[in-house]
């Protein structure tokens, strides 16, 4: 009985090819062991039949940006944890090929505030995260807060011009319901406890926090504690 090997030696000795190169092929998701994808090198194999992908391709992988729908009570370590192949977005599988590599090396370049649930942005890429750097006061937030009370059309309009409470200045914000217990709120570089502050000028009390997009991406039809992945057309 043969000894176990590492998988990236067996590729080696079947495709002549080099280490890194072999490495690389495995880490992509291009190699199957007895027709089932293994995307760690040094997984041990004996004689189970080891397999190249139509395709395949020696290339490192291109950094990715998972959009994640973020539950009510995590904070941004737990909820890049939670993140596998199991809970990307059944709706949004079509056309792309998750990878274990896709989960290392992510950054939260814009974290929820406490408390708050919805889009959470986590990105491999530098270009990314440094856009989202240099641009987060620059980029309108939008959330949609479930409040109780009621407030003034006139209150809704001061906000948007300016408004003060307690000599503090708020965040300009436009404000619109979205039916009797929710409003739509959009405003650039919530500090946090100044969503709070303008629940508090309304009048009213705020009950959740929902962010639903982030400069112009917008977390869509995202199922709770589900992720997908941010499509090359769209810009933060």
């Amino acid at each position: 009985m043969s000894e176990p090997v590492r998988l990236s030696k067996r590729l080696i000795e079947q495709l002549g090819c080099s280490r890194r190169e072999a490495e690389l092929y495995i880490e992509g998701g291009w190699v199957t062991v007895d027709g089932v994808v293994v995307e760690q090198p040094q997984f041990k194999v004996e004689t189970q039949r080891v397999e190249l992908l139509p395709g395949a391709r020696a290339e490192t992988l291109e950094p990715v940006t998972l959009l994640l729908n973020q539950p009510k009570g995590q904070d941004s370590e737990t909820a890049r944890a939670s993140m596998n192949m199991a809970s990307l977005s059944e709706t949004h599988r079509e056309g792309v090929r998750p990878l274990h590599g896709h989960f290392a090396r992510l950054t939260c370049p814009a974290p929820l505030e406490r408390g708050a649930s919805g889009l959470q942005v986590f990105s491999q890429d530098w270009r990314v995260t440094r856009k989202i750097d240099a641009d987060l006061r620059r980029l309108e937030q939008e959330y949609i807060l479930e409040v109780r009370g009621e407030t003034t059309l006139q209150a809704l309009e001061r906000l948007a011009r300016g408004a003060t409470r307690n000599d503090r200045e708020l965040p300009r914000a436009k404000a619109s319901w979205q039916n009797e217990t929710h409003l739509r709120l959009a405003l650039k570089n919530p500090q946090p406890g100044q969503i709070s502050e303008i629940c508090a000028y309304l009048r009213l009390e705020l009950l959740g926090m929902r962010r639903i997009r982030l400069g112009g991406v917008s977390m869509g039809k995202l199922p709770l504690g589900q992720w997908r992945y941010l499509s090359g057309s769209e810009r933060f």
